[in-house]
């Protein structure tokens, strides 16, 4: 088909175009809101990524403090514990709550012998400690 004017020009482009599917009409429409939301997916994405390792940070800390403060406390009640057995500290208890104990009486002491070693049990177990054995 040759064209000869202007005006028949314009009059085949137009057709061209009113008779263009809509899929190419809104084809690269379709590209640039895809493109569009693949950007702002990955913006979105990138924001909640940091905004979790930001909270995962803050509770690690948190804990992080409490375990430090629990190891404080447990120490604290280590100590306390260990004063507790000391034989001047229950004396001083005794003393203060009027619990009426004291030292035993010579008489309400029982002594018991130390049984003796029965040597034919002993004799054929072998004392790697006595021989040097490493």
């Amino acid at each position: 088909m040759q064209l000869s004017s202007r005006s028949q020009v314009i009059g085949y482009m137009a057709r061209n175009r009113k008779y263009r599917s809509a899929a190419m009409r809104f084809g690269p429409a379709l590209k640039a809101f895809l493109l569009c939301l693949l950007i702002g997916g990955s913006g979105i994405g990138y924001v909640w990524q940091k905004n979790q390792l930001f909270e995962l940070g803050r509770h690690i800390k948190q804990r992080e403090q409490r375990l430090m403060a629990l190891e404080a406390q447990n120490e604290k009640l280590k100590n306390e514990l260990g004063m507790m057995h000391s034989l001047s500290y229950l004396e001083r208890q005794i003393k203060e709550r009027n619990l009426g104990l004291g030292p035993p009486q010579p008489a309400q002491v029982r002594w018991l012998p130390e049984p003796a070693r029965d040597p034919r049990k002993f004799e054929g177990e072998t004392q790697f400690a006595a021989q040097g054995v490493r």
